[in-house]
């Protein structure tokens, strides 16, 4: 038999409100401009521009943010005097690069670039094949990954040429196709394996140098020992000299393992724009955000205005409530919108302001071993929010700083005890491994036992197992990998 029963229970939910400040938090600056425009084609209550000045306008300060921390739930009667005052949308400009708004709208030429495919499949009709080859030839291009290598069994393409093209074959037939292929260029295009991508490269060379003929060997014959650094052992069954196991090396190593990066097809160049700018002013720092932070949107002036005529019209008419609804939620929306990136350039500053203190002395000077153990915790503490709100505001954001841009992320990091009972940054300590590696006799590289002892000799407290994860976040190979002849 069924029971009825009531129970109460408490939860916690996100407002839509919340929720659009929470996206808008992670969002660093060079993504901000598209948002924006997401929000201003799909919300029309929502313009681009400075607010008219008004009498309550005017005796706002343009450079000052308003200190509550949270958004005011909507109220649920009409009151239309609330999209209409201007001291709640002032303030949103801050100090930048100076650059002027107009200089975004100016027309700039776009450079036009085949991509890779586009580029084989050009050379591919220079090969006169026919229909059927010609089909299996851009199979092949169509196989290749964007570093230029085909890495799908040859079998597996045959397969796919039966059942999509209708073309029975046979893979002695799609390889004698894909040598052709392979030497298209960039030089290495359409290769297996890395091996046989330095040997394509290797063939294009002139053979007649004795560097070209043992860096032939070697790879061919003595690629697993290569790719060991077992340079006594090649040298040995090669029975070549040292200085010219040295000049085949250099062959070796000046070679493309990518090729299919050298295409710039679908290579775009990415510019790291900052989220903040610090300059030193005489020994006080002073942080602004970019102004690229603090756009200008106001609410638009007729929907505020057609707000206030249908207030006053006849509001038992069903098309003119449902047209009163339809208004008073695009003007809520822009609202938010609106408290929500004032928000978010109070958020970023109190969060990179408690950061800047923190590592005021690394700030000054630039000298990494100035910077202090960091964590989350210690920023949150201080600006008394969430460690989750300081970690998406570390996300993905940067500050400009007269030593050149860094991530946020770049100041976190945990402490080292040391000798004397202090912590240290594990920054500190991995710039001075990297100093260790960089001065290492390359001929004989330090082991990470050395680099322990090393390490401790300084004062530092670490285990050889530290060292080598630090190593290895500090993408540096392993001894016998970095051994140069």
């Amino acid at each position: 038999m069924q029971k009825l029963g009531l129970n109460q229970s408490l939860s916690q939910k996100l407002s839509p409100q919340q929720i659009q400040l929470i996206k808008l938090l992670q969002v660093p600056t060079a993504e901000l401009d598209a948002r924006i425009e997401e929000e201003l084609e799909i919300n029309p209550a929502l313009e681009e521009g400075k607010e008219e000045s008004s009498e309550e306008g005017d005796n706002e300060s343009e450079d000052e943010f308003d200190n509550a921390d949270e958004f005011e739930e909507g109220k649920d009667d009409l009151d239309v005097d609330d999209y209409l005052r201007d001291d709640d949308l002032g303030g949103y400009k801050m100090q930048g690069d100076g650059s002027s708004g107009n200089d975004d709208d100016r027309e700039m030429p776009i450079p036009m670039f085949s991509t890779l495919s586009e580029s084989l499949g050009t050379q591919l009709g220079f090969l006169g094949l026919n229909e059927r080859q010609t089909l299996i030839g851009q199979q092949l291009i169509g196989s290749i990954d964007n570093d230029g290598y085909i890495r799908r069994d040859l079998e597996a393409i045959v397969n796919d040429l039966a059942f999509s093209q209708n073309i029975e074959t046979n893979a002695e037939e799609v390889v004698n196709l894909l040598h052709r292929i392979q030497q298209f260029d960039p030089p290495g295009i359409a290769a297996r394996t890395l091996q046989e991508c330095l040997l394509l490269q290797l063939d294009r060379r002139d053979h007649s140098n004795p560097a070209v003929n043992n860096a032939i060997k070697i790879l061919d014959e003595h690629f697993e020992e290569f790719t060991k650094k077992h340079y006594d052992k090649i040298q040995k069954r090669l029975d070549i000299s040292d200085e010219q196991l040295k000049e085949a090396v250099k062959v070796i190593t000046r070679l493309n393992p990518k090729p299919g990066d050298s295409s710039s097809g679908d290579i775009r160049t990415q510019f790291l724009i900052p989220d903040f700018l610090l300059t030193n002013n005489n020994g006080k720092l002073e942080l602004t955000l970019n102004s690229r932070n603090a756009p200008e949107l106001k609410i638009s002036r007729s929907y505020a205005e057609m707000l206030d005529t249908y207030d006053k019209s006849n509001k038992k008419d069903k098309g003119i409530r449902e047209t009163v609804t339809f208004v008073k939620q695009k003007l809520d929306a822009a609202k938010w919108f609106i408290d929500a990136i004032k928000q978010r350039q109070q958020t970023l500053l109190k969060t990179m302001n408690a950061i800047v203190q923190f590592q005021y002395d690394f700030f000054l000077e630039g000298d990494e071993s100035k910077l202090r153990p960091m964590i989350l915790k210690d920023i949150a503490s201080r600006i008394d929010m969430d460690i989750s709100t300081v970690s998406r505001v570390a996300n993905s954001k940067s500050v400009q700083t007269e030593f050149g841009i860094y991530p946020l992320k770049y100041f976190f990091s945990e402490g080292i005890a040391t000798d004397s009972g202090e912590d240290v940054s594990s920054r500190e300590v991995k710039f001075i491994l990297k100093e260790f590696i960089d001065n290492e006799d390359k001929h004989t590289p330090l082991s990470d036992d050395k680099l322990e002892k090393m390490l401790n000799e300084k004062g530092y407290n670490i285990a050889r197992r530290t060292v080598a994860k630090y190593r290895e976040q500090l993408n540096i190979p392993v001894a016998r990998l970095r051994k140069e002849l």
